[in-house]
């Protein structure tokens, strides 16, 4: 019998906003919400903004005023939805109309003068060039003359051609949540983001820790440029260019291993699997295929499976975008016919674009075993019955597409058929689709589609694309996807793409359903999240909504087992309202371990059948039973 993973919670941060309860979703689908939902959508964005805060039972503005909840979308509405989703790069990363790089300067004497200039001796170039003069005017100062002609590297500025991104909202500082001891923005934005899904499964993280063994829990999770923001590897390679000192931790954070690392070591305390694997964009899916894979096979019985990617720096987008794979002002001048840009609308999938847009963020779902699930009464938000992962062959460009999503997204269609069954998978199945926003993409994916959904009879298969709205955040991408889809499933709301005016002429639409409008849909049963990678890093995942992974489940468990689940869920479900309120009024108390809880490596207890860790109640078992057993 193969273990079903279960998904019991999501949490992270985007553009649109935190991941937990589908605030970061209905965000985006805003306009189509019911009253009470754009109230708690407003509130949370506000808290999480810092446009208020909670203090002795009463909401407090900047300004130390009482605010009621009612009154956040008249007063600060603009604020939050100017603050969120793409739009201009803001100051606190870089200034995209004054960005500084060193511009190269040859200096030479006018006629028959020399160059000559004072120094501190201290800055001399080692070895000191055999063309100039070097007079000692005291024991720090040095005269310098020069016959020839000297290079120097200046500060300068120039106008960056990409304006646009999808950044964190506007005020969120997950380093004030915590003692975040001057780490990079990512690691910041991962404890947020492993709080918040732990939080939002609604039950004790130390009883879910102890109804398993110790090596039964495991972690999942990457970044793909690693951190590159000054504190990871950006400084690095950027401190002694400018003169500056690299630090000691520069190139330890700046691993991408390290949103994994710090999840187990200041989040969980995990003793278990650890796993880091970059798949481009696809990277998401790669670690929840590892996590899938190990549950089905009854390695894991809890995963935390995570990506993060905070890279909105010069350096990021200047490589991106000298690939010609960024929109930039010019090409979006082009599209519109007009000077102006509208930087809400510069990630357009399937219409007609120019390039995509860089995003941030951090994305954490939390996985069980269906027994696990069932035993501990978790909430059930989906299920994810498998991911498939395939590379492209032979390449003559490495950043082309090629056949291998093909694959991925074939096996996934036949699986959700074979398991949903033929009308579930015609009438209430969805693509998240990876849709980058490049013109090339539109065509190369839609034709996938095109073609899977010929072969399988699909008419008017529902398409969305989360990078309209939240800009491609590499790493955890696919993440983002996973998170509307769970927001699709909970609400039924499909989102459009509204950044397009309509679908481009060449996207192979035909069998498609690509509105430019959200619009309420029924239940749907399927979601497909699809990702195309650089390199040929193709991945697409067969997730199962809540009603469906139940009704799987019926199948296996008695009508008492649900009946005492049901018992377990009651609580979990009054666990998970009590945080979403408090995350809803900022009250987020951040998970930061730091060297609280360590393990005393004097006191394990060791013996040939098991080893016993203090801190947790059941021991690791060392090898139950041989797997060679017939080979002996």
């Amino acid at each position: 019998m193969t273990a079903l993973p279960i998904i019991i919670g999501m949490g992270g941060i985007n553009a649109a906003g935190r991941t937990s309860f589908h605030q970061g979703y209905k965000r985006i689908v805003l306009d189509k919400l019911n009253a009470k939902d754009r109230q708690e959508t407003y509130l949370g964005l506000a808290s999480l903004m810092n446009l208020v805060r909670y203090e002795d039972g009463q909401l407090i503005d900047q300004n130390d005023q009482v605010v009621q909840e009612m009154e956040i979308e008249s007063r600060f509405g603009e604020q939050i939805l100017a603050g969120t989703l793409i739009r201009k790069i803001e100051k606190n990363h870089f200034d995209v109309d004054a960005t500084p790089w060193q511009q190269k300067l040859t200096m030479k004497a006018n006629d028959d003068s020399k160059i000559v200039f004072s120094c501190r001796k201290r800055d001399l170039p080692e070895p000191v060039p055999a063309a100039w003069q070097v007079i000692e005017l005291d024991p720090k100062t040095v005269e310098v003359t020069i016959a020839d002609q000297i290079e120097v590297k200046h500060d300068s500025y120039r106008d960056n051609p990409i304006k646009a991104a999808g950044q964190l909202p506007t005020g969120f500082e997950p380093s004030l949540m915590y003692n975040s001891r001057y780490q990079p923005r990512g690691l910041q934005a991962t404890i947020f983001a492993a709080t918040d899904a732990i939080r939002s499964t609604g039950l004790e993280w130390d009883k879910v820790m102890n109804s398993v063994r110790p090596d039964q829990i495991g972690t999942y999770s990457a970044s793909v440029a690693g951190q590159m923001n000054d504190e990871g590897l950006g400084g690095l390679v950027r401190s002694r260019l400018r003169g500056d000192r690299v630090s000691t931790k520069q190139l330890a954070l700046g691993l991408n291993t390290m949103s994994t690392d710090f999840i187990n070591a200041y989040v969980t305390g995990s003793v278990g699997t650890t796993f880091t694997t970059s798949g481009a964009c696809a990277t998401f899916l790669y670690n929840l295929r590892a996590a899938v894979n190990d549950i089905q096979a009854g390695r894991t019985r809890v995963a935390i499976v995570a990506s993060v990617e905070c890279a909105i720096t010069p350096e990021i987008i200047e490589g991106f975008g000298n690939m010609g794979a960024l929109a930039n002002e010019e090409g979006l001048r082009k599209l519109e016919g007009t000077e102006h840009v509208d930087y809400r609308k510069t990630s357009r999938p399937f219409g007609e674009n120019c390039g995509f847009t860089i995003g941030e963020g951090a994305q954490v779902a939390i996985l069980m075993d269906d027994a696990l699930a069932i035993e501990l009464g978790a909430q059930i938000m989906g299920s994810v019955a498998d991911v498939y992962v395939n590379a492209d062959g032979v390449k003559k460009s490495i950043t082309a597409p090629g056949p291998g999503n093909y694959i991925t997204m074939a096996k996934s269609v036949a699986l959700a058929q074979q398991i949903a069954g033929t009308e579930a998978l015609i009438k209430r199945s969805f693509i998240l689709a990876h849709g980058s926003s490049t013109p090339q993409n539109r065509v190369t994916e839609s034709l996938i589609y095109h073609k899977i959904a010929e072969t399988f009879a699909i008419n008017g298969w529902k398409v969305a694309a989360p990078k309209a709205y939240v800009g491609h955040t590499i790493a955890p991408a696919s993440g983002d996807q996973l998170a509307m889809a769970l927001g699709v499933f909970e609400y039924n709301i499909m989102p459009g793409i509204t950044t397009i005016n309509a679908v481009a002429e060449d996207v192979h639409a035909e069998h498609l359903d690509i509105r430019t409008e959200h619009y309420e849909c029924e239940p749907m049963d399927i979601a497909f999240i699809n990702s195309k990678g650089f390199g040929g890093n193709n991945a697409t995942a067969t997730v199962l909504s809540p009603k469906l992974t139940k009704q799987l489940l019926s199948k296996r468990y008695s009508q008492a087992e649900f009946a005492n689940y049901e018992q377990q869920l009651a609580i979990t479900t009054q666990r998970q309202i009590a945080y979403q309120q408090a995350a809803d009024y900022g009250q987020y108390e951040l998970i930061y371990r730091f060297g609280n809880g360590m393990i005393d490596e004097s006191e394990l207890n060791l013996s040939q059948q098991e080893l016993a860790i203090p801190g947790f109640e059941q021991s690791i078992q060392l090898c139950p039973t041989n797997p060679y057993g017939d080979l002996i």
